[in-house]
């Protein structure tokens, strides 16, 4: 067994439809470090989301596993939290209820009310959302619901935190602010981070490792590229690090290496 913090062994997935079999992972193998940000890309229909759910424990294997600090993953639990493009925040409750209705399903009998009322206010802080903590979601933006959603994730203190396209339906400057607070959170609490994108420059900024994925179906890892970059990341002076675009040309050419125009001129 792996020694690495999170180790996908051999993992593949398939989905069974009548007599019919659609094959989406295949012997996909990875390990991630304690405290690590990786990054999973590829095109859609490779099966990134479902990887994802394997680890959150929401979509069993066929074949391997996944192992978390040296524990089998075969159900959901606290300690892998997803946020995801849909921040899925209940609407009928505040901000802070929205918090504290993951805080108490995890800490309940482990912590006072009172800690427990510290808690989400303190996760709201992290993500500067402590003056919205009795709105409703209806009355914030979607760059805000995202930060809750973020918060309500960071309250369950979770092993690893395992992020679905979460930028994905913000525009162009909420989603910088957002990455932004994302990457001084992590540098904070240094926690391990798996997330799926489309947007190379988010992999290549927020993350230590990018994992390119191949083409489904049947997707497996094709490449794994190491982000020279060193933290902390300030955005402008990162964009013209020759790291950074070394990174970045790397990604779009494996990308582009895969893309339907490629294999048509081919």
């Amino acid at each position: 067994m792996s020694k690495a913090f999170l180790s996908i062994e051999h993992v593949g997935v398939s989905f069974a439809r009548g007599s019919n079999t659609a094959e989406v992972l295949r012997d996909l193998n990875l390990q991630v470090n304690e405290g690590q940000f990786v990054s999973i890309i590829g095109h859609s229909g490779c099966g990134k989301s479902t990887l994802l759910n394997v680890v959150a424990g929401l979509v069993p294997v066929t074949t391997g596993a996944v192992i978390l600090d040296r524990v089998a993953v075969e159900e959901p639990g606290p300690e892998r939290a997803v946020v995801f493009q849909n921040h899925s925040l209940l609407p009928w409750l505040s901000v802070y209820e929205n918090v504290s209705l993951a805080v108490n399903k995890v800490f309940r009998g482990k912590k006072t009310r009172a800690q427990r009322h510290d808690w989400v206010m303190h996760n709201l802080a992290l993500v500067q959302m402590t003056h919205a903590a009795q709105k409703r979601p209806s009355e914030i933006s979607g760059g805000m619901k995202q930060r809750v959603g973020i918060a309500r994730a960071l309250a369950m203190e979770p092993k690893v935190l395992l992020l679905d396209e979460p930028f994905g339906a913000l525009d162009a400057l909420t989603r910088a602010h957002l990455q932004d607070s994302v990457m001084e959170i992590h540098a904070k609490l240094r926690n391990t981070v798996l997330m799926i994108t489309h947007d190379v420059d988010e992999a290549v900024l927020l993350s230590d490792r990018v994992v390119m994925m191949t083409n489904g179906p049947a997707a497996g890892i094709g490449e794994v590229l190491e982000v020279g970059l060193s933290r902390p990341r300030r955005r402008i002076e990162a964009h013209s690090h020759p790291a950074y675009v070394a990174a970045r040309h790397a990604v779009i050419g494996f990308l582009y290496a895969r893309s339907p125009a490629a294999r048509t001129a081919a």
